[in-house]
């Protein structure tokens, strides 16, 4: 038994010189990929298929595990179980099929497809007759269909050999990964996001990706996880970097200079600046962003050139014409919708009136009372990670950090009162106008949470201080990443 890899048909059609170096490197990223599994695997390649020997002796459990890792490899179009055998007659060829497939054929429409390559005494439709009436006669719910069959057995006879296809999975087609360069993708975490560094993938781009951190080390985490979902399912024949970078001094500052309804757009514009830089010292030629146009108002036509203008490096869109159902079916399949369901929207806290059609004129005039040193240093604190070191422990000694405390939740402020106790409302100021908290008998402090952080050294502590934000999300983040610093008389406070 074997599995043979049908190859993207887009690399067969290609020339001789350049399908010798697809082959050449998707060999490489098999052999990357299946590294973990151990010795004893070869892999032999031949004009539109490779072929992959595995040991005969291996628990079933290892081969369900190669069968899921060959299905993610970009550059594959199909994923073949094989059992090649000498060919001795129909009779013979019937017997060895209908084991193998008279249970996923019950009840399900089928038809049975014979190729052969050679000189035979009889013909494929005269073998494919045969077999499909022994499957009728241990199947008989089952139906031949020609035409779009629930199930298609297939098999080979190459001169006088028999190749049995014993099972078949779809494969990721695309190309071979790293063969067309590299990008940076641009993280969050949501549906989006993922979805377009996933496809920049499957067309063979070795993908980086680069988070700006801007809801605590409680989002920066969860980030990781998608990141790390996306390069063992998908990448992990190449060793990519994460890279995060503090943005919360940029948005403190933005807060203070620019106007309500050009955050948004603006926020995209230091975001794409910082990434254009740090692409071009990593020498990276490209960055992806999942904007799809009109999705959100920063993603509006108008909005997207604007954010183009401030980037040195070209942005790839791979979402760019999608519709949100799509990305979200796409997510589902890739496995990285779990994740962005729990997720928090940060950006869309930063304004309550946004623009869908910014000036050009005023977004220069916002931006020019921006300190832009601030953009400086948060690209110099950035944080590169390697790939395989994505959900390593972060180093601590301190006992607090191994053992951190329970997190207070509150949500009956009346049973606090015989406590020094104060409520943080860490929403954005516009959020925090549109619907003030009101508290009586509890002092209520204003701290927006790109502010928090920086600020929560200088609060006493002999009180404890409940963070407040609508969703309960952000402000669970932000008290977890105090606690982490030791900070442990913060706590979250919901409604």
């Amino acid at each position: 038994m074997y599995y043979l890899l049908k190859l993207f048909p887009e690399i067969t059609i290609k020339s001789r010189s350049v399908r010798r170096q697809m082959v050449r490197c998707l060999v490489v990223n098999i052999r990357n990929t299946l590294r973990p599994l151990g010795e004893g695997i070869r892999i032999q390649g031949s004009w539109d298929e490779l072929k992959v020997k595995v040991p005969q002796t291996a628990a079933a459990a290892w081969y369900q595990q190669l069968e899921t890792m060959l299905c993610c490899i970009t550059g594959i179009h199909e994923v073949q179980r094989v059992e090649e055998l000498p060919f001795v007659s129909f009779a013979d060829t019937a017997e060895r099929l209908v084991p193998a497939w008279h249970a996923a054929i019950n009840n399900r429409t089928f038809r049975v497809t014979v190729k052969r390559r050679g000189v035979h005494e009889f013909t494929s439709s005269e073998l494919e007759r045969y077999l499909g009436h022994a499957l009728l006669n241990v199947a008989p719910s089952a139906k031949v269909q020609l035409k779009a069959p629930d199930v298609d057995v297939r098999v080979d006879v190459i001169d006088d050999r028999l190749r049995l296809v014993q099972q078949r999975w779809p494969g990721l087609g695309g190309y071979p990964m790293g063969l067309q360069g590299q990008a940076l993708a641009l993280i969050s975490g949501g549906y989006d996001s993922p979805v377009a560094a996933w496809k920049m993938m499957r067309r063979g781009i070795k993908t980086h990706f680069l988070f700006f951190e801007l809801g605590g080390a409680g989002h920066e985490a969860a980030v990781r996880e998608v990141v790390d979902h996306l390069w063992h399912t998908y990448s992990s024949s190449h060793r990519v970097k994460f890279i995060s970078v503090p943005f919360e001094g940029v948005v403190a500052e933005m807060q203070r200079t620019v106007p309500d309804g050009l955050i948004g757009v603006v926020l995209k514009r230091m975001m794409v600046r910082a990434a254009s830089r740090i692409a071009r010292r990593s020498r990276i030629p490209m960055l992806v962003t999942g904007d799809a146009i009109a999705q959100v108002s920063s993603q509006s036509l108008t909005n997207l050139v604007l954010m183009d203008e401030a980037s040195e490096a070209p942005i790839l869109r791979p979402l760019i014409t999608d519709d949100k159902q799509s990305i979200i079916d796409t997510a589902r399949q890739i496995g990285t919708a779990r994740f962005a369901e729990t997720m928090p929207e940060v950006c869309g806290t930063f304004s309550q009136r946004p623009n869908i059609q910014a000036r050009q004129d005023k977004i220069h005039a916002a931006e020019a009372d921006f300190d832009f040193s601030i953009l400086d240093a948060a690209i110099e604190l950035a944080v590169h990670t390697r790939s395989d070191r994505l959900m390593d422990a972060p180093e601590s000694s301190s006992a607090a950090t191994q053992n951190p405390p329970e997190l207070e939740i509150v949500t009956d402020l009346t049973t606090t009162h015989h406590r020094a106790i104060s409520v943080i409302d860490i929403r954005a100021p516009a959020e925090r106008d549109a619907a003030p908290l009101a508290l009586e008998s509890v002092e209520c402090l204003e701290i927006p949470f790109f502010e928090l952080q920086s600020r929560a050294d200088e609060l006493p502590d002999n009180r404890r201080y409940l963070l407040y934000c609508d969703q309960g999300v952000i402000s669970r983040m932000q008290a977890l990443h105090l606690h982490d610093r030791g900070l442990t008389h913060f706590g979250v406070y919901r409604t």
